[in-house]
């Protein structure tokens, strides 16, 4: 891999992350990094499998046309990937931005809901969806990130869950946007109005947006009733 680091992007428990150059591009390279709580050899097969995982799963999804980054390189073994670097701020930013216009924060919500029910009609989960994880453009479009916790399923349950975790992230960590997650899901449900039903993948049918809102509602209800 040829990359030439420049600034680093993050610092997690599970990987590090730096912008730079590959080939002459723009891109990012994600570097595993060893769980020293773990046996080595286990390690690295979990490693192992989970960068394969989200590797295949970024091809999927960029074959498919979707707004995530493009896969460069990947080195498993040394659990590095590198991938196209996406212009745009953190989705957490930009809510946090007291200068921009209520009218470009409702478009870049919409747009977050449209890019995950883009996501979840080819049957993938995010697993992961902070405001972190989602970068918006000077056009207010959005681009998902970060799939190192994404897997296939067709349970509507795990739908219910990802839109679970942007609606609990947004009430606690940006309550001063009115009506955010409102904004959020109509872009989710207006996406599937514009395309139609979602087409039967190989494993199976995937969730309508009906049926994954109402999931919503269920969790919601679950968690005020336990909490």
């Amino acid at each position: 891999m040829v990359f030439q680091e420049e600034q680093r992007l993050h610092l997690g428990a599970e990987a590090e992350v730096w912008s730079g150059l590959w080939m002459g591009r723009p891109a990012v390279r994600k570097l595993r990094r060893p769980r020293a709580w773990r046996h080595p050899d286990l390690d690295h097969r979990l490693g192992h499998r989970r960068m394969m995982s989200e590797a295949r799963l970024l091809v999927r999804m960029h074959r498919a046309g979707l707004a995530v980054p493009a896969l460069f390189d990947l080195d498993p073994e040394q659990g590095t990937m590198i991938m196209e670097q996406i212009s745009g701020r953190p989705l957490i930013e930009v809510l946090r931005d007291p200068t921009l216009d209520p009218a470009f924060l409702r478009t870049a919500l919409e747009s977050t809901g449209a890019a995950i029910r883009n996501v979840h009609r080819l049957a993938v989960t995010h697993g992961d969806l902070s405001t972190n994880n989602v970068l918006i453009n000077d056009q207010g479009e959005a681009f998902l990130i970060d799939f190192g916790l994404a897997v296939i399923d067709y349970e509507v349950e795990r739908f219910g869950i990802d839109l679970h975790v942007i609606d609990e992230i947004l009430g606690a960590s940006h309550p001063d946007v009115e009506h955010a997650i409102d904004h959020l899901l109509t872009g989710y449900s207006h996406e599937e109005e514009r395309q139609g039903p979602p087409q039967e993948q190989t494993g199976g049918a995937v969730p309508t947006a009906s049926e994954v809102l109402k999931r919503l509602e269920n969790v919601r209800t679950r968690v005020r009733y336990h909490g």
